[in-house]
């Protein structure tokens, strides 16, 4: 970056500008390159995109950027700044656990992402799980939750639109029916498509379908939800994801990393699984049970999950119905850390017997 900015330097220099504010809409700085005349034939004319044909008539006219006329997004009449943060102000600053309870349209795109900011800007990621609970009631916009870090969580009674927890990073996200709903969850979209969208961290419950492209890229954050459509966990690279439903064909396309449980009620997963990076088994391992049961919990806990809560009052009859999904390379990674792991357990053992051995001595 700092050649980048060296060089950018030496352009401006040539150029007579001082800063970047300075050359935006100059295009009296921009000429066309030229050819040699047996190419000129056909060349693209671009005068009239290059020339400015008021500003010799009017010098009034602004040839470059003006502070006065920067777009105003209006970011103090968004839900944050008008209503969460004025709320939380106190509590921020004292590093206090609150709770408070709000109504959202799905005019509301990113909502927690700008208290997240003043989050991370003031205790980056130090903060337990749960210090801020936002409890919203109504429709999540675009973007509900994207990039809240650790401390921060959002619970939504209610759908929420697409890109729901973008760039998760560190938050907790929940997502469920209003109490009074007569549909059955698993079998209707809750939020929309490309969710959990380059997550890196945290957890989501989601009690409900999610759309298309469920948790791409995902590197990091460990979720629950009951139905993806079509590309689910594609180029997901970490984390974990657990399906406790239909999933859509083309399933874990460009999965490099991460692991996702899928419940295979009808047995015909590896029809719409893309096999090119992953393969698939029985969930036998003690860790994994673990991993499995426990996300589950919490899903329960967070959303009342009436499958989720099904699921673990049968948890031995359900077990074997989940397959776990694995990229190849990742599962040889594993492999080697327990490896490495069991190796150095052992070497802490003979370490400690032989000082036991010595003291004995």
């Amino acid at each position: 970056m700092r050649f980048i900015a060296q060089e950018m330097r030496e352009y401006m220099a040539k150029l007579g500008v001082h800063t970047i504010d300075e050359m935006v809409g100059r295009s009296d700085l921009l000429v066309q390159k030229t050819y040699p005349a047996e190419t000129q034939e056909g060349k693209i004319d671009m005068s009239r995109i290059l020339t400015n044909p008021y500003a010799k008539e009017n010098p009034d006219v602004k040839m470059h950027f003006d502070p006065k006329d920067v777009y105003d997004f209006k970011l103090g009449d968004t839900i944050d700044e008008a209503v969460i943060i004025p709320q939380m102000k106190e509590a921020l600053a004292k590093k206090q656990k609150k709770e408070i309870s709000i109504r959202v349209s799905n005019l509301n795109r990113s909502l927690g992402t700008l208290f997240g900011a003043e989050i991370t800007r003031k205790y980056y990621n130090t903060l337990d799980d749960d210090t801020f609970v936002v409890r919203c009631t109504g429709a999540g916009g675009q973007s509900f939750g994207a990039f809240i870090p650790k401390g921060l969580t959002l619970a939504l009674e209610g759908d929420s639109n697409d890109y729901f927890g973008k760039g998760l990073s560190g938050g907790k996200l929940a997502v469920f029916p209003p109490k009074d709903s007569t549909f059955q969850e698993d079998e209707n979209i809750i939020i929309g498509n490309v969710a959990l969208f380059g997550a890196t961290s945290g957890k989501a419950f989601i009690n409900g379908v999610a759309g298309e492209r469920f948790c791409v890229r995902n590197s990091g954050a460990n979720v629950v939800v009951e139905g993806v459509g079509e590309h689910g966990c594609e180029y997901m690279t970490g984390g974990c994801a657990v399906i406790l439903g239909v999933v859509g064909k083309n399933f874990a396309a460009g999965m490099s990393g991460g692991i996702a449980y899928v419940l295979d009620e009808e047995n015909d997963l590896y029809t719409k699984l893309n096999k090119s990076l992953v393969g698939f088994s029985s969930v036998t391992k003690q860790e994994d049970i673990a991993q499995l049961r426990g996300l589950i919990e919490e899903h329960v806990a967070w959303t009342d999950s009436k499958l989720g809560r099904e699921i673990l009052d049968n948890f031995e009859d359900y077990l074997p119905r989940f397959k776990k999904i694995v990229p190849h390379d990742y599962a040889k990674m594993l492999e080697s850390i327990a490896a490495f792991r069991e190796q150095g357990m052992e070497q802490k053992e003979a370490q400690i017997e032989a000082f036991y051995a010595n003291t004995r001595n």
